[in-house]
């Protein structure tokens, strides 16, 4: 007997303590039938040892099934305490279809100093890192200054981002030997801003739109000249996103819709 998703999501929801949130994604742009729908069910928990926080989640598919063994996709766990001054945590992120090897992401931050720290790395039969950053903050007169370097261990190759923020204005500059590129963001007014970026070398470009709406909801859209427009429009528990090639023309338009659910 087949077991159809509104079951299996009645079941996962009442038996788990935290708050899940169901997803569902239009596939291919396709409105046709509920086949174009690609729900999703995304659900954590916490719980404390002591000192030691720890969280655990997982992300799975409700499509129906009769195989339950198919519908996980990934889980998720992280550990995280207070050390001194210092706020350290460990993230191992698994996918469902390789068991055998993480996603891991170590991080440690202290907010008396506005300094943080992360290394993402990978374990598996060894293991591996793959990126190191940091982040450094002070004041400048009324604004913020953020220097974060970084270095991407697989490709040898560094960077580093500075940012620099007012209350209206804001301006990001990423630099590596290959590719420069400045990000300035401009509140016009109470409802408004707008975001251009400029990579120096390349010359793509991109300007973003931010508009704000009662009741705390937005509508944001993205333009990327010759690859897509993005429209991602947040309305209370609601999250709907277009994607709309236009690198040959004007494509399907993907979208995707989640909703944060309480059971």
């Amino acid at each position: 007997m087949k077991l159809s998703a509104i079951a299996l999501l009645t079941v996962i929801g009442t038996a788990a303590a935290g708050k899940p949130e169901l997803s569902l994604q239009v596939r291919d742009g396709s409105f046709a039938d509920l086949d174009g729908l690609d729900p999703t069910l995304k659900w954590s928990a916490s719980t404390s040892s002591g000192d030691l926080n720890l969280e655990a989640g997982i992300e799975a598919s409700v499509r129906p099934t009769t195989d339950i063994a198919s519908l996980p996709r990934s889980f998720w766990g992280k550990a995280s305490q207070d050390i001194g001054a210092w706020g350290v945590s460990a993230q191992a992120d698994v996918s469902a279809s390789d068991l055998k090897s993480a996603d891991i992401e170590l991080s440690a931050d202290n907010a008396d100093g506005d300094l943080s720290l992360k290394v993402l790395a990978s374990a598996g039969a060894g293991f591996s890192v793959s990126s190191v950053e940091a982040t450094k903050k002070f004041s400048s007169g009324n604004a913020t200054v953020s220097v974060n370097p970084r270095y991407d261990v697989t490709s040898g190759s560094p960077d580093v981002v500075i940012g620099y923020d007012t209350t209206d204005t804001s301006v990001e500059v990423t630099a590596s030997a290959d590719e420069q590129s400045v990000k300035v963001s401009r509140q016009i007014d109470d409802s408004n801003r707008i975001t251009p970026t400029l990579a120096l070398q390349s010359k793509d470009f991109s300007v973003e739109w931010e508009r704000s709406l009662d009741d705390g909801n937005s509508v944001t859209t993205t333009v990327t000249p010759n690859q897509a427009v993005d429209v991602e429009w947040n309305d209370a528990a609601w999250t709907a996103n277009i994607n709309l090639p236009i690198d040959d023309g004007i494509g399907g338009a993907n979208v995707s819709i989640k909703r944060e659910l309480n059971f």
